[in-house]
């Protein structure tokens, strides 16, 4: 097990291929949920994956606060299929938190969860702020840690 964490402008074309083949065959394809999955935040954040024989396993982003003052959030969490079950998730999610609690630029790490997946991000702190709601027809809900 290998983690990577690189900035956009340090990704290989590979990396970059890899990371959104794997985002979409998840976030697209899987929960069949046609949306534009390249957003034009990928420029600004820091990406995080777990790698083993030279492929991902797990990955996430750490996406930077829209406007001053705001909150870091983490995003595109995932784990490929044959992974699922064996704690990649919560060891990304561990890594991203710890990667920013250590920049220390933020106050607050926010989310936009599943809304299966709320007691699983509740493990790590996380709590509801918001009523769920439907994220491209998926149930989500908002939520936020303190990390200071």
């Amino acid at each position: 097990m290998n983690w990577v964490i690189k900035p956009f402008n340090k990704l290989t074309t590979n990396e970059l291929y890899e990371i959104l083949k794997v985002r979409t065959e998840i976030f697209v394809v899987e929960q069949e949920c046609p949306y534009p999955e390249v957003d034009g935040r990928d420029k600004e954040c820091l990406h995080v994956w777990i790698e083993e024989e030279g492929e991902i396993s797990a990955y996430c982003r750490l996406v930077p606060p829209v406007k001053y003052g705001g909150n870091y959030s983490i995003g595109r969490v995932l784990v490929v299929k044959g992974k699922r079950g064996a704690g990649y998730a919560r060891s990304i999610m561990n890594k991203a938190i710890e990667l920013l609690k250590e920049e220390g630029h933020t106050e607050f790490i926010f989310l936009q969860g599943q809304e299966h997946l709320r007691n699983f991000y509740g493990s790590f702190g996380f709590k509801e702020v918001s009523e769920v709601y439907l994220e491209d027809d998926i149930p989500h809900v908002d939520m936020l840690m303190r990390v200071k």
